[in-house]
């Protein structure tokens, strides 16, 4: 309600005139103060930025280029122009020698001795790196460590005096229209503070720990590695990238979160390199047909697509099984499930909440390093049978051969039904299942045989399912497909 609104209707009322007055005066007091908290932008921005400023800095790097090998110029040997291209190309940095490149990027100060963080791709294959100050000083760094799958990198530097520096604030409590502050090196320009909002939260690129903040405040090349502040001075992200059809900022800037950072640097700091929990399986998203056919009020959580030998192995956790929660956590999808996990200590036990048969199964998993099992490729259970075609559920399927397993590049222990064809107006066409494919379980159960598989499909009519769960997988690359047993 306006002042004006609220004046009439008090006027409307028949008080003595000091109580009249003292609505009115309280009503201003009201509208005034609403008025003040709406207005949440502060007349400048430049207090803030002289307070933070001289954490940020400059980041150049130098790195040797080795020589090519193939040059863009092959005079032939005698010809009257080798000794003018010779001459040439030894003016002009003949392409055969080792040259330096250099590159520019941002970062900021998160210690007073001396810390640095900024992107990995800032000072990717550096040999040297140095850093310029908002005071113009300069000073080499080294590098501590550096985390390719956040772009994440620290760096030392030696200073005699305590450096100025800047604190991690928490991504988490940010929302979607606040205002933000970047501050870096736009295009080797130097310190360049831009102002803006948080345009969205939790966007993923391509990584998968990725947790970007997106944000209109102008981000251009050489802002990468610098700073995202919040109006308290507080650090919630890093400028990592930006999204432009010409290289230049249109608005659609991504700052790594601050909450995702934070635990990087912290074992950087302390290990030099990452150490990400690791629970050992293979996961999809639970689609609404999968939900259905599994029973499960909402599609939420994590379907577990593959078990290899580890953590998750040992525990008891299945292919099938549905991971709900992790930890305490409650587990919406596989993206906030691999995050989760991987910032979970190495060797902590925890409990995981898994949908297993129609009931909640709870079991507890002791937690591997991620980082030693990058390779660790998952297990096949090996298959006998005489080769029988059939068709079935718009596939034409038949029983694993060695000839089969040779043409299709497939482990010698490898087993399962392999799709021979697919009918294109078929609902498993349209699930993206395809010639060549490999089907490992039906109704969560190996099927080897044909007949296993008619077996799977009975048992689930019986049942009164609507669908039955297909485990595919191509390329060694597992997933579920539901598909529909209505004729």
């Amino acid at each position: 309600m306006t002042y004006q609104a609220y004046a009439r209707t008090v006027r409307a009322v028949h008080w003595p005139q000091a109580i009249w007055a003292l609505a009115l005066g309280l009503a201003l007091i009201i509208v005034q103060t609403q008025s003040t908290a709406a207005q949440s932008r502060p007349d400048s921005f430049a207090d803030l930025a002289e307070e933070i400023s001289p954490a940020v800095v400059n980041i150049t790097t130098a790195t040797t280029v080795a020589a090519n090998t193939n040059p863009q110029f092959n005079v032939p040997e005698g010809s009257p122009f080798e000794d003018f291209f010779r001459d040439f190309m030894d003016r002009n940095q003949s392409p055969n020698r080792p040259r330096r490149s250099s590159a520019l990027g941002s970062g900021f100060v998160i210690s007073a001795d001396g810390f640095i963080v900024t992107n990995n791709h800032v000072i990717e294959n550096a040999d040297e790196i140095t850093i310029e100050f908002f005071s113009g000083e300069e000073l080499d760094a080294e590098l501590i460590g550096r985390d390719p799958n956040t772009d994440i990198a620290l760096l030392k530097v030696e200073s005699a005096d305590p450096l100025p520096f800047v604190e991690f604030g928490n991504s988490d409590v940010a929302r979607v229209g606040d205002w933000v502050m970047a501050i870096g090196n736009p295009l080797g320009q130097g310190f360049s503070v831009s102002v803006g909002i948080i345009s969205a939260r939790n966007r993923a690129l391509s990584g998968s720990y990725d947790d970007y903040i997106q944000t209109d405040a102008a981000i251009n090349r050489g802002n990468s590695g610098g700073p995202l502040f919040n109006l308290e001075g507080d650090v919630i992200g890093v400028n990592t990238a930006i999204l432009s059809p010409n290289g230049g900022s249109i608005g659609i800037g991504f700052s790594m979160a601050s909450n995702v950072v934070t635990n990087v640097v912290d074992q950087l700091k302390e290990f030099g390199e990452t150490r990400r929990g690791w629970l050992g399986v293979r996961i999809q998203d639970v689609e609404e047909d999968v939900a259905e056919t599994l029973e499960l009020t909402e599609a939420a959580g994590a379907l577990v697509t593959d078990v290899p030998d580890g953590p998750a192995k040992d525990a008891g956790i299945l292919s099938g099984d549905v991971i709900l929660q992790f930890d305490g956590h409650v587990v919406e999808d596989t993206r906030q499930l691999v995050r989760i996990v991987g910032a979970a200590p190495v060797g902590k036990s925890v409990e995981v909440v898994l949908w297993r048969d129609g009931a909640e199964v709870t079991l507890g998993v002791t937690l591997g390093r991620r980082e030693e099992a990058e390779n660790a490729m998952p297990a096949s259970a090996p298959a006998n049978e005489e080769p029988v075609e059939k068709e079935v559920l718009g596939l034409t399927i038949t029983a694993m051969t060695p000839e089969l397993r040779e043409q299709l590049g497939l482990a010698d222990d490898a087993s399962g039904l392999v799709v021979q064809d697919v009918v294109e107006t078929s609902e498993a066409y349209k699930e993206g299942v395809r010639a060549g494919d490999l089907i490992t379980e039906a109704g969560q159960q190996k099927v080897a045989t044909v007949a296993e598989l008619e077996e799977r499909i009975e048992a689930a009519k019986e049942a009164g399912r609507k669908s039955l769960l297909l485990l595919v997988r191509r390329n060694g690359d597992p997933r579920f497909v539901a598909l529909s047993l209505q004729s």
